[in-house]
């Protein structure tokens, strides 16, 4: 059937996708999505990493196989191979450096960067070219709650790069960010995973596969047992509609390593969501899926 309706020229986003993609399930939820929706022009998908050896590499791998199961082609590039500490000195990755050619490239359209894990590839961007910081929108899922944080509470898009985080939210780029009491919100059950999301081609039977097999992993211990949030789906949601959701600006934290925070006057604005409508993402995503992949 397909999607019977267009989207105005003049309301269309660039979109880069920056995605840990391997590290858990919810990612290739949200890179999906992104890729579905007719508003953004995904302009390339880039890998990053989530903590342990060959990470990169292995987000890679997952988002070249979500793409071969939508049957789409994007272009994909490696992320730094670790947490912007390891990677000084070295030349930057592929990702960070399409990204800086993308940010300084003349468009109406403006650039929106997803970030859905760690935030290395937009800071070694930023550090190799900070004329970008006024040339894209940053939306990160990722910290903890600023008005009930824990201390010794590792929340772990953060985590993995504490530097790259500190980094960007003190460059003045425009920044949203989403924080763990939101975007854990986005709960789904997996029943309805299997009974709305799996029948849809060869990218449901994957989703759906990949979150079960995932779900019985040791690492997953954390979970319900028979629900997921989809916690990176927010960054699509509110690029293709801001105001989905409640948010508050306030000044930018500074992040300890251990993910809590301190806060300094003076600090650059950033946008903090506080609330999330889960409704609309999730049904979005999957009509979106339903009437694209269905009859496959």
């Amino acid at each position: 059937m397909g999607l019977q309706y267009e989207v105005p020229e003049y309301k269309r986003l660039r979109v880069i996708v920056d995605t840990d993609a391997a590290c858990e399930a919810d990612d290739p939820f949200a890179i999906a999505h992104a890729l579905m929706s007719k508003k953004l022009e995904v302009k390339a998908i880039l890998a990053e990493h989530f903590g342990v050896e060959g990470s990169t590499k292995a987000s890679y791998d997952e988002i070249v196989t979500v793409l071969e199961a939508m049957e789409l082609s994007v272009p994909v590039y490696m992320g730094e191979e670790g947490a912007l500490a390891q990677v000084e000195g070295k030349e930057i990755s592929p990702a960070a450096k399409f990204l800086m050619e993308e940010a300084l490239r003349v468009d109406e359209k403006p650039l929106y960067v997803l970030c859905l894990g760690a935030i290395t590839n937009v800071a070694s961007a930023i550090q190799a070219c900070p004329e970008i910081v006024s040339k894209m929108t940053v939306i990160w899922i990722g910290g903890q709650n600023p008005d009930n944080f824990v201390v010794g509470h590792r929340e772990f898009n953060a985590g993995n790069d504490i530097d790259a985080i500190n980094l960007v939210v003190s460059s003045g780029v425009e920044f949203w960010q989403i924080p763990n009491n939101v975007y854990g919100s986005m709960s789904i059950g997996l029943a309805e995973i299997q009974d709305r999301i799996a029948p849809c081609g060869r990218i449901g039977r994957h989703l759906f596969e990949n979150m079960v097999n995932y779900n019985m992993q040791p690492c997953a211990g954390w979970t319900d047992g028979e629900s997921w949030a989809l916690g990176d789906s927010p960054a699509v949601g509110v690029a293709l509609k801001p105001n989905c959701g409640q948010y508050v600006y306030r000044e930018a934290p500074i992040f300890n390593p251990d993910t809590s925070y301190r806060f300094e006057p003076g600090r650059p604005m950033i946008r903090v969501y506080t609330s999330i409508d889960s409704r609309y993402i999730l049904e979005d995503f999957i009509s979106k899926l339903r009437l694209l992949y269905r009859e496959r």
